[in-house]
């Protein structure tokens, strides 16, 4: 009996003549040395009375599809395809029956019978995690939706994906990814309970199915799926955290067919990653809606360019002095049906479909030509997406959109969020420093939220930081704000860089960043964004004093 640890090296060097069938007796499988031995008879979907005419009528027949309906193996005595007396071991698989030939006679031995058990598990079964595979997870969903009775209304199936998978993945080898999904099929296991099953169906994408209990089971499972998750990985003496989202749709309400149950599962599961990832969700109706609309706007986004549906707003930045030193750029859409669409929802999905690179140059090429106008003491800032790292080509765009606008390029403000430091490092630093060769100023927005952290600063030199409009709308009130705030602006004079508050909504806010020493002041208080021309008429007023207890208008 062979070593081999796949399903179809099995077939390959198996010495036995074993077959299999589904369940309307076409040929699946067969072993090499079947195939062998029958000629060119041996094809997929060949008729199992074809390759063994005695089993089609008699007493044959009835003891065959006795098999089928109690699942208890059987050897029965046949005529073989070439008129053969001999014996064949049927038994019941996943997807219909399996056969073994035993064309002399002999006994089954515990060999034959070892054999046909591996090659059963191996057509049912993961190789790698030794869950159940996609084969069976789509065969045990059929049968349950199929099911005639009330039990069939309490049916559930659990979709579940890793979180940050691919990372581990990618970046400590396909070894480490194997180890981790093998542990993660085991913690699956864990949280089981009686009568679940749980499937393997493709990369890190697992699946449970459920039959008979109540939707609260369900939940129940699913949460303790996502615990488990939260613990590490231990790989190699190395800790690994990799979470779990799971996306739950109940049959036969949200689907009486298995493709329309695991659509509706696939839905809640997108939900609870776009919800943050580690949670549960169920599918409801809403979902649908949401999905389709996102899949509507995903399609209009690609034909926003060239129907002209983009457009360019500017928000003054002003001097503690009360001078206007410049404008941020915001992008936006104006769909033609829909109306304003504003960038948190569009920017993600450009980001997603590879559509940044040609929005980020359009968004570049506009404000420059924009400023072009303006008195050549204003700056303009352009916020750079992560996604716009990715392509390699971005410092040669920013080059070539200066030298076709002719802006000087130190009126040039390019804004990064931290997230552009957590892929690729020594990369994206690379890129920044040849944009800072250049001459352009390099701003470090959203600072203090997410993942901030002291080494960007030491590692690259930017001109100035954004703090966080989240510390700042609660400014006036909030003794920790303060705190917070007070000590950015001294970490960045200290580093010889700019400060820039976000969201100044009242004139109380502006006046204590002021006091504190906080450099330029941006937010509805001192101006909303505004077109390209009253953005122009703004800029001829740069030379201006502004009353910090006046909003700009």
């Amino acid at each position: 009996m062979t070593g081999s640890n796949t399903f179809p090296e099995l077939l390959a060097n198996s010495g036995e003549l074993i077959t299999f069938y589904d369940r309307n007796y076409r040929l699946t499988h067969s072993t090499a040395r079947f195939k062998a031995l029958r000629g060119p008879t041996v094809t997929e979907g060949a008729s199992l009375f074809d390759l063994y005419p005695g089993l089609a009528a008699g007493e044959a027949r009835v003891a065959l599809e006795q098999v089928l309906v109690d699942g208890q193996s059987n050897a029965i005595n046949v005529t073989s395809g070439s008129n053969r007396e001999g014996m064949v071991l049927v038994f019941v698989t996943a997807a219909g029956l399996g056969l073994v030939e035993l064309t002399d006679g002999i006994a089954i031995t515990a060999a034959t019978k070892a054999e046909h058990s591996k090659l059963l598990h191996q057509a049912t079964h993961d190789v790698l995690t030794g869950l159940q595979n996609r084969q069976r997870f789509s065969e045990r969903l059929n049968e349950i939706l199929a099911t005639n009775d009330n039990v069939r209304e309490r049916s559930a199936l659990l979709q579940i994906d890793l979180d940050d998978f691919k990372s581990v993945n990618d970046t400590l080898g396909h070894a480490t990814g194997d180890a981790l999904l093998k542990l993660a099929a085991n913690r699956i296991r864990s949280v089981l309970q009686d009568g679940d099953s749980a499937f393997r169906y493709a990369g890190d994408e697992f699946a449970i199915v459920q039959y008979g209990k109540d939707a609260s089971d369900a939940e129940i499972v699913a949460q303790a799926l996502v615990e488990s998750f939260k613990a590490p990985f231990i790989i190699n003496d190395m800790p690994l955290f990799v979470g779990a989202s799971v996306g739950i749709a109940y049959g036969p309400q949200h689907g009486a067919e298995s493709s329309e149950l695991m659509k509706a599962a696939d839905i809640a599961l997108y939900a609870a990653k776009r919800d943050g990832r580690g949670c549960v969700r169920v599918f409801n109706r809403s979902m649908l809606l949401l999905l389709e609309q996102r899949e509507n706007l995903r399609r209009n986004l690609r034909l926003a360019l060239e129907r002209k549906e983009l457009d360019l707003e500017y928000q003054p930045l002003v001097h503690a002095s009360g001078q206007i030193v410049g404008f941020e750029a915001l992008v936006r859409w104006n769909h033609s049906e829909i109306g304003l669409i504003p960038p948190n929802v569009f920017i993600p999905i450009a980001e997603a479909d590879g559509l940044m690179d040609d929005i980020g140059r359009w968004v570049l090429e506009e404000a420059c030509r924009q400023a072009k106008t303006w008195p050549d003491t204003l700056s303009v800032a352009v916020n750079l997406s992560p996604a716009q790292f990715l392509g390699g080509s971005l410092t040669d765009t920013v080059a070539q959109v200066i030298d076709s606008s002719g802006i000087r390029a130190d009126r040039l403000e390019l804004e990064i969020t931290e997230s552009v430091l957590l892929e690729q490092t020594v990369d994206n630093l690379d890129t920044l420093n040849t944009l800072n060769v250049l001459g352009i100023r390099i701003s470090l927005d959203d600072f203090g939220t997410h993942y901030s952290s002291l080494s960007y600063l030491k590692n690259f030199p930017f001109d100035s930081l954004k703090i966080d409009q989240y510390f700042i709308k609660d400014l006036d009130i909030d003794g920790k704000s303060q705190t917070i705030v007070r000590a950015i602006i001294g970490l960045a004079h200290g580093l010889d860089m700019m400060v820039t508050a976000e969201g100044v909504e009242t004139a109380r806010q502006a006046e204590w960043l002021i006091k504190e020493g906080c450099d330029l002041l941006q937010g509805h208080h001192l101006g909303r964004a505004m077109s390209a021309e009253r953005a122009r008429v703004f800029a001829s007023k740069a030379g201006a004093s502004l009353n910090f207890r006046q909003r700009i208008r």
